[in-house]
């Protein structure tokens, strides 16, 4: 069993430095499909179970962490657990789109494979699709040096919110 350490700066563990709530604001969201639904429920579940998320110059945490959408931009705003304001971090989604667009496309193909194709191009599509993922959460990642400190698992989790967030259908 790992015991997390006291960070010298703060006193606090890293357990301190996670999400405790996500909530996705879906004012500007028309239906969605059970699937994406699904993927929504699974990343949120995934992401609350384990992570790592610390706002640069906090001290404290844990956090909830409210994503949206704002003209081409992400919207992480993040509060405290009694629901104070903590920050606010917002990141252009262009750096993004390209890897969102083929990571859409990709997941169009394996769920039609699933239905008719040979298992072995399902898993060469499945491949791709998780190469696309790692990829969306590096390049996510990245966006969020100096702002956010994320481990890779919570950033891999995030990009999958991202999408959600752009789903339509």
């Amino acid at each position: 069993m790992r015991v997390p350490l006291p960070r010298a700066s703060t006193g606090k563990t890293d357990v301190d430095f996670r999400l405790s709530a996500i909530i996705l604001d879906e004012a500007s969201v028309v239906h969605r499909s059970r699937a994406i639904e699904q993927e929504r429920e699974v990343a949120i579940y995934d992401l609350l179970e384990k992570n790592s998320f610390r706002l640069e110059g906090s001290g404290s945490g844990p956090y909830q962490l409210t994503l949206g959408l704002e003209e081409n931009r992400l919207v992480m705003d993040v509060r405290l657990e009694d629901g104070s304001s903590h920050g606010r971090v917002l990141l252009s989604l262009t750096p993004l789109r390209k890897v969102v667009k083929d990571y859409f496309l990709i997941c169009e193909s394996y769920y039609k494979a699933i239905r008719t194709a040979q298992p072995y191009q399902i898993e060469a599509l499945d491949m791709a699709r998780k190469t696309l993922h790692d990829e969306g959460a590096t390049e996510l990642q990245k966006r969020l040096e100096g702002k956010v400190e994320t481990d890779f698992d919570t950033a891999r989790r995030l990009f999958t919110l991202v999408c959600v967030l752009q789903m339509r259908g």
